[in-house]
């Protein structure tokens, strides 16, 4: 039997619903009793545990935000004594403090559950070998899919993020079947293959590419250049790490671990929830953390989700790819601009990945300038050549944005690799 045959995955709504209202009762007496820092926040909503008597009564408690989490550091938040905790990860802390978040031996192992239904999904099994390439310490994803790797009775190869050698070497001698990492170091490794020849000696069947926001596009890329068949994964370290969300086989979807993590959107305007099927600002609430449960959490990641029948037999809600973030979206003379637009418009112009945006302000108007790194047979065309490339860019990104960017090549390998997130965006405006 499948391993996502024997959880909750193919449950029906109806008994999930019910598994959902029930969690959620507890999780709110839970928080209630032993975070006053949520039963503050409660009591100035005007709501008390007895309102709420399941997942139709959730829009009547407080969200909580990134400040909130920061506001209460290093924990303020936690529900259970230190002692009862394990480990603890945390957010990078590059737009400010820390978020620390903790777990107890239950949270890791319901962590870890999820991300075995992640791998699964992606056609794991005990018989690959999981090379885990994304970081390890603090950062949540390496620890996650080990964990889930490992429970799956996977060959677990714990790499972590950065020397590609060494990366390449072990996927070569030691079989590597199923890639865990972010999609921009997925695309390093692509590319390194390819420069030292090396795709012959490596035989990967699947990837799981997570972290950052990453097109279809680029999918199909990954997919062709690594003869892969890539995989998204989403999670948020405030709620855990990777293994919220996961792809099947259908590739249609991320499928929302329901019985752990109830899911909602909401109009980042007006705070209202929105009905499935309609794009908003998704909202999680954990359903039976126990170190660090987080109620009405906004992620600022904009998406919808969508509650049709998926082939593979799973009956959890699906959330698309996020299409931005209602946050970190960048306004330029007040047009919205995600990353993800403009990674659309050069895959389907035929580039590569590799670039970075650009925003500042001059004479109080903002500026905006795509950096888009050539491969080298473009570097070896004529001048005039990569100006029309550059033109070309231009109008398709005009069309793509309604907003006019400057494009300008920039020669191979000259836009910094990351082994982690990749850097896309730097905004040098002050305000």
């Amino acid at each position: 039997m499948k391993y996502y045959q024997e959880t909750a995955e193919c449950m029906p709504r109806e008994e999930l619903k019910k598994l959902q209202d029930e969690k959620l009762v507890k999780q709110i007496k839970h928080v209630w009793e032993h975070v006053p820092y949520y039963r503050k926040k409660m009591e100035e909503a005007g709501v008390t545990p007895d309102d709420i008597k399941g997942t139709d009564d959730l829009y009547r408690l407080p969200f909580t935000s990134k400040a909130d989490l920061r506001d209460s550091y290093p924990d303020g938040l936690l529900a259970v004594p230190k002692s009862e905790c394990v480990r603890l990860h945390s957010t990078s802390g590059t737009t400010g403090k820390r978020v620390l978040v903790y777990y107890t031996r239950n949270d890791i192992d319901l962590w870890e559950d999820c991300c075995a239904r992640a791998l699964t999904a992606a056609g794991a099994d005990e018989n690959d070998v999981c090379q885990v390439a994304y970081g390890y310490g603090l950062f949540t994803g390496g620890f996650g899919l080990h964990g889930g790797s490992q429970k799956l009775g996977c060959l677990t190869i714990p790499m972590s993020s950065g020397n590609t050698d060494r990366q390449l070497q072990f996927m070569a001698d030691l079989g590597t079947t199923i890639l865990c990492c972010t999609p921009s170091y997925a695309q390093y490794l692509a590319e390194s293959m390819e420069e030292k020849g090396a795709g012959g000696d490596i035989h990967l069947k699947a990837g799981v590419f997570g972290a950052e926001a990453w097109s279809e596009e680029m999918r199909k890329d990954l997919e062709k250049r690594l003869g892969i068949k890539a995989f998204d994964i989403y999670g948020l370290t405030e709620l855990s790490g990777p293994g919220v969300a996961y792809e099947c086989e259908m590739q249609q979807g991320m499928h929302i671990n329901e019985d752990h993590f109830y899911a909602e959107t909401i109009d980042p305007n007006t705070l209202e929830p929105l009905p499935v099927g309609r794009e908003g600002e998704l909202v999680f609430t954990s359903l039976d953390k126990e170190a660090f449960p987080i109620i009405r959490y906004r992620t600022r990641d904009i998406c919808e989700l969508s509650a049709e029948p998926c082939a593979c037999g799973r009956t959890f809600l699906k959330m698309c790819r996020p299409r931005g973030r209602s946050d970190d979206m960048l306004i330029i003379r007040g047009v919205n601009v995600f990353p993800s637009q403009v990674e659309t418009v050069l895959l389907d112009a035929g580039y590569t990945s590799n670039y970075q945006i650009v925003v500042d302000r001059v004479n109080n108007t903002d500026t905006f300038e795509v950096l888009v790194e050539m491969t080298p047979e473009m570097f070896s065309d004529s001048l005039g050549r990569i100006t029309e490339m550059e033109k070309d860019l231009v109008v398709r990104l005009k069309d793509m944005l309604g907003i006019q960017a400057k494009v300008r090549m920039v020669t191979p390998k000259s836009i910094v690799r990351s082994e982690g997130k990749a850097v896309r965006v730097i905004d040098k405006r002050k305000y």
